[in-house]
């Protein structure tokens, strides 16, 4: 069974507990953004020199039970994260890593993950 798929809880009231926890981890620059050609939405936020982005791929809108469902699974990450950071599971940058945004816009699970996938298939140190 999916995380949440019978939600009835509509995503403006996601958003803004998202909003909330932020604030109590003290985060800035925080916003929600959409790419409605993509059908991605895009949560970023700072902590004091990182800047961290989830990017959450959309199912289409006429599965809007669906889209509620994934936002809260959203939530639940973003506040796991959080939450385990103080209580000092791991840190900040191990709980982050792969959403911290690089100085070229890209975050950097987005770079890791094809290296990763070469180290696996055997490819690594060839050219």
């Amino acid at each position: 069974m999916a995380y949440a798929e019978s939600t009835r809880v509509p995503v403006e009231r996601t958003r803004l507990e998202i909003e909330r926890i932020l604030d109590k981890y003290e985060a800035s620059h925080y916003g929600v953004a959409f790419d409605r050609e993509r059908n991605r939405a895009r949560v970023q936020f700072q902590v004091a020199d990182r800047r961290i982005r989830f990017e959450l791929a959309l199912p289409p809108s006429e599965h809007s039970q669906q889209v509620r469902s994934a936002w809260r699974c959203l939530l639940m990450c973003i506040k796991a994260k959080l939450e385990s950071v103080e209580r000092g599971i791991e840190t900040f940058d191990e709980a982050f890593l792969a959403h911290m945004v690089m100085p070229d816009g890209r975050r950097f699970g987005e770079i890791a993950a094809p290296q990763l996938a070469d180290m696996r298939a055997g490819n690594a140190g060839r050219g």
